[in-house]
């Protein structure tokens, strides 16, 4: 008997995981993407990482003005410089 109501479990389980997977494709299908939404905008984004790598303002300063963390901060910046590397790298 508890072999029966372990199948039907594991095979209620399945079910579960194939629609929301379903679910997740119709949503994407559609435009949709998960996950929060990002605080900063992408005008914001580039003025910290600018204001930073100027030597301007400091990543604490740039983080209590915009009332994100440091390690936010830090991981602008990164990502700033890695689009600047990667746009030098393909002008001649």
């Amino acid at each position: 008997m508890m072999q029966m109501v372990g199948s039907f479990a594991e095979f209620e389980r399945t079910m579960i995981r194939e629609r929301t997977a379903a679910g997740l494709a119709k949503a994407r299908a559609e435009g949709r993407i998960g996950g929060r939404r990002r605080k900063l905008d992408p005008k914001k984004r580039r003025e910290i990482a600018e204001s930073i790598l100027s030597g301007r303002k400091s990543g604490a300063e740039m983080a209590r003005l915009y009332d994100v963390s440091e390690p936010t901060v830090s991981r602008i910046v990164a990502e700033h410089r890695q689009n600047l590397e990667t746009t030098h790298a393909g002008q001649p």
